[in-house]
């Protein structure tokens, strides 16, 4: 199978990309019939916004079961309870996971290997900042804790689990959620040895390039990943839903100005909602095999960011992957990932 590393580097600009992404690509939207019928998800981050948007139109395809992993019990509730009100024949449960602890995380993958089947993993919980915070249990700058540490330590602790759980020839599929905004990044923090440590400094907080480069690593980590899990154990992508106004992924920014300016500029660009959502179901229904390894945007398989494919930042990759597994040993994560190889 081809993926994402396969092709060759795009050269569009990135306001060419913006324009094309925001106001060009139409929706793939499941072919009528669709049915998840008897199938179960996890959906974090899905008690507001595209996590909860995508989780609605994954019960409107009949899904039984869905796990919504939420950092608020109370605010996950709320959003079960609402969700139960139009699909009451469905199962909707709320899970707590806090994404800026690590015993949480660990304690949610565990609790997942009571599920009998899993067969959607969309991993959406994320943030973006516009100064810098510290996780206090871990010491790490947030978005890079939250977008991206977390998140693939996570997407590990469950692999072997969706492998287990695993239907007779129809692979789960785990989704990572991504941003065109990685093809814009200057990725600054490239030069830095070691690297993941660099954001953790204060002096090179940069309130649009932090959150671009949080995004950036997970290209880097998925380009290696696809050498250890193979698309007939899990299928594994990364989604793009393009700038979406009314969500809740810009709760961090400070200042009413600044407030107001992100707020005006989703009225005036952003996607719907309902269609930003409209990418993950696509990567978890709509795409198969095909799309293991892949970036996709505007509901198409894309190459990853374009440094990437130069030699230098082949390097820088495989930096971020050692680097990534040296932060996370304490949870075997190398020796999960040689156990997927078997």
């Amino acid at each position: 199978m081809v993926g994402s590393r396969d092709l060759p580097p795009s050269t569009v600009s990135f306001g060419t990309v913006f324009f094309q992404n925001q106001f060009r690509a139409k929706p793939q939207w499941p072919a009528p019939g669709t049915s998840l019928s008897d199938q179960t998800a996890i959906v974090t981050g899905s008690n507001t916004g595209l996590g909860y948007e995508a989780s609605v139109q994954l019960l409107e395809l009949g899904l039984s079961h869905i796990i919504l992993g939420v950092r608020s019990l109370e605010r996950g509730e709320a959003a079960a309870a609402k969700m139960r009100q139009l699909h009451p024949k469905a199962k909707i449960e709320a899970w707590e996971l806090d994404m800026s602890s690590y015993p949480s995380v660990q304690a949610f993958a565990r609790r997942c290997e009571i599920l009998q089947h899993i067969d959607i993993v969309i991993l959406n919980a994320g943030l973006t900042r516009m100064t810098f915070h510290t996780c206090a249990a871990t010491g790490h700058e947030e978005l890079l804790q939250v977008n991206y540490i977390s998140t693939v330590l996570l997407a590990v602790l469950l692999l072997p689990v969706l492998r287990a759980k695993a239907r007779p020839r129809r692979p789960p599929h785990l989704t990572i959620v991504s941003a065109a905004l990685t093809l814009a990044a200057k990725f600054q923090y490239k030069d830095y040895v070691p690297l993941l440590p660099a954001f953790d400094d204060p002096q090179l907080f940069h309130r649009e390039e932090t959150y671009n480069s949080s995004k950036v690593l997970a290209h880097c980590f998925l380009w290696h990943l696809c050498d250890y899990v193979s698309g007939n154990d899990v299928i594994v992508n990364l989604a793009d839903p393009a700038w979406v106004r009314g969500t809740d992924l810009t709760r961090g920014v400070e200042g009413c100005a600044m407030k107001l300016g992100v707020k005006a500029f989703g009225v005036l660009t952003g996607r719907h909602p309902r269609v930003g959502a409209s990418c993950f179901v696509d990567a978890v229904v709509n795409k198969g095999k095909e799309s293991h390894g892949c970036f996709l945007m505007s509901w198409k398989i894309h190459p990853f960011a374009a440094y990437l494919y130069t030699p230098e930042g082949r390097r820088v990759s495989q930096r971020v992957w050692d680097e990534t597994l040296q932060e996370l040993d304490f949870a075997g994560v190398r020796r999960i990932l040689e156990s997927m190889k078997a």
